[in-house]
């Protein structure tokens, strides 16, 4: 890649002349591009050089991948230009209080693309703005991963469909008003991509794109700091190839880590970013970010690198694909994941403390520990937002932080394994009906499977799980930024115990909450004397209020202590552009009894009040008191 250059030749000139050279063989040359590298190439400069400026190539490769953003720009369709446009104008435009977000598997919900795009009359109906289609590139068979492993980036697996059925629902969905979001497994790739293929085969060039080694010397090394992901799986985080070479796996066997400390690598994966946003992707939810940069003598999870990485890819977008947005999947501690939420960075994160902490809340009947986490949590950079949800594809994992839990006199593990034991319908008197992911009946520890309707007790007695489904998901529908279902929770869908008959499911009991399409329970939907129209009515009225209610836009929370511990409070105020004189009080009651909060509970706000979801009045010097597993959410002016 190297050649004849001045010695004193700055990143900038060295670009310039590399575009100046593929310009003179055919590259078009365009105002918007030469305008947003003028503005964002300081950045990118600076992001790559610290990654890679040790490297005597490293302005090479870092030309290389302007000129390759460059022609990814001009093969960009001119409609995604004008979008990209539009959102550079109005770059808030996913804090809109009108933002909901669906989550399926393709071939479980829809059975294929064609089918999803059917599906679109109904997403519509609902109020989806934003649809995120599980794994769905060509992947190994029967062991992907849910899809997770992927052979390739280019490929829509032959059995959902084709990277043009792909890039045309995106299209469609465009026009509805819905904004398509996909994976991007980004840390590693599967053993049967072509990159991985050429690996195995010996080629130096691509065995440099994983980490390969000839012997234990390395990983022995590598492994004196590294945890165990999945010891179920395999030992350590290497596995042996077929030539007896070691190559670093840190999840499945089949599923290689990227080497990213390899700028051929970044580049290579930025293209595969590119194309997908050209196909009309919006939002790429950027899986195991944690994971993704390795350092000896580390954990090699959560490395400053992994940052820089993340901003340089972003830097990438803001050539070529300006409007894509970023969604970061970091489970590990609550204060590591808010690391990675930043405009420039990840745009998007899940909240994965307050989904383990709803669940939480509704196991304990106490709200100590949601309400402190979204005291001291929640808030979080202008720019970004939270992805609140109450369930996803993944099991559940108990995120909080011990020492947080300490303050209120709890302690961690116990907690976690009480929470365990409660979800699996191991601890008497329990309501649900989940089932253990990775379990160890020896240390108690174990992560947690079930659909919402089976852990909020669907199985057990109806009409309470109903109430627990709407209580659980009035938080995230309250708390700001995008609340996201699972597509069938919103009609109370329950496990799917057959899910071990199937081909690559047995040793995976994730996929007892991931069932397919309950035709049955949708047609019942509109019908409120059953439990799927309950929840579906209950639902709706939440998405409807919250789209008319200037102060749920955007993600600030403000906090309010109501001294009891079955009740969780919080405020959300009005901007200062929708007048900014009232606020929204949410009030729930996770307890199993009647809960009265005082008069004086309230003494900051005129007595004057209005609940928006049932558009009741109150009178707060009256008190207010909240029935069993009841939520409001209260229009209310501060005394000032």
């Amino acid at each position: 890649m190297q050649e004849s250059v001045r010695v004193d030749e700055t990143p900038l000139e060295r670009v310039q002349a590399a575009l100046f050279r593929e310009r003179a063989n055919g590259l078009l040359q365009d105002p918007a591009f030469d305008h947003r590298l003028e503005r964002h190439f300081p950045a990118l400069s600076h992001l790559f050089g610290s990654l890679y400026g040790s490297r005597p190539d490293w302005m090479d490769q870092l030309a290389a991948l302007v000129v390759q953003s460059a022609r990814s720009w001009q093969e960009r369709p001119a409609e995604l230009k004008a979008l990209d446009a539009e959102r550079e104008s109005n770059s808030n435009w996913f804090q809109s209080n009108r933002m909901l977000g669906g989550v399926c598997y393709v071939d479980r919900y829809a059975e294929s693309l064609a089918g999803v795009r059917e599906r679109i009359p109904y997403f519509k109906e609902l109020g989806l703005t934003y649809l995120h289609l599980m794994p769905l590139f060509l992947a190994p068979e029967p062991h992907s991963d849910g899809g997770y492993a992927v052979s390739s980036y280019r490929q829509v697996n032959p059995k959902l469909g084709t990277m043009a059925q792909l890039q045309s629902l995106a299209a469609e969905l465009k026009s509805n008003g819905i904004s398509l979001v996909v994976d991007f497994i980004f840390n590693h790739t599967s053993d049967e991509h072509e990159w991985a293929r050429k690996a195995a085969a010996g080629d130096p060039e691509y065995s440099d794109y994983y980490w390969i080694f000839p012997d234990r010397t390395m990983p022995d090394a590598f492994e004196q700091n590294v945890r165990e992901i999945f010891p179920e799986n395999h030992p350590g985080s290497f596995i042996q190839m077929e030539d007896g070479r070691w190559v670093w796996a840190t999840f499945h066997t089949y599923q290689w880590d990227l080497n990213y400390s390899n700028p051929d690598v970044f580049r290579a994966m930025a293209g595969e970013m590119l194309f997908l946003a050209n196909q009309g992707v919006d939002i790429l939810r950027m899986d195991a970010v944690a994971f993704i940069w390795k350092q000896l003598g580390t954990s090699c999870e959560n490395l400053p690198e992994a940052h820089t990485l993340l901003r340089a890819f972003n830097a990438v977008t803001r050539l070529a694909a300006p409007s894509l947005l970023f969604k970061s999947e970091a489970i590990v501690h609550p204060d590591e994941v808010a690391l990675y939420i930043d405009p420039a960075e990840c745009q998007l994160s899940y909240n994965p403390l307050q989904m383990a902490l709803i669940w939480e809340s509704l196991a304990t009947r106490d709200v100590w520990l949601l309400a402190q986490a979204l005291e001291r949590r929640h808030n979080i950079p202008a720019g970004t937002a939270w992805v609140n949800y109450v369930r996803s594809h993944d099991d559940i994992g108990w995120t909080f932080a011990d020492e947080d839990a300490a303050e209120l006199g709890i302690n961690g593990f116990d907690h976690r394994r009480f929470l365990n034991s409660f979800y699996v319908n191991r601890f008497p008197g329990s309501f649900a009906r989940g089932v253990p992911f990775q379990d160890n009946p020896k240390t108690g520890d174990c992560r947690i499977s079930g659909t919402t309707a089976s852990l909020c007790g669907m199985e057990v007695d109806p009409a309470e799980a109903v109430e627990r489904i709407l209580l659980a998901h009035s938080v995230p529908f309250s708390t700001g930024g995008i609340p996201l279902l699972y597509l069938g929770d919103e009609v109370g869908q329950v496990n799917d115990y057959s899910y071990a008959r199937e081909p690559g499911h047995e040793d995976d009991s994730r996929w007892v909450h991931r069932p397919r399409f309950p035709e049955e329970q949708y047609a019942r939907r509109t019908d409120p004397s059953t439990p799927e129209g309950a929840i579906y009515a209950g639902l709706q009225r939440m998405i409807t209020v919250r789209s008319a209610a200037p102060e749920l836009a955007g993600s600030t929370l403000i906090p309010f202590d109501t001294h009891n511990s079955g009740v969780l409070a919080y405020q959300r105020p009005a901007s200062a552009a929708t007048g900014g004189e009232t606020r929204v009080l949410a009030l729930a009651n996770f307890s199993d009894s009647p809960q009265t909060l005082p008069a004086e509970t309230f003494g900051g706000f005129l007595p004057a009040a209005v609940d928006i979801l049932s558009e009741a009045k109150l009178q707060l010097d009256d008190g207010v008191t909240l029935l069993p597993r009841q939520y409001v959410w209260l229009r209310v002016t501060p005394r000032y």
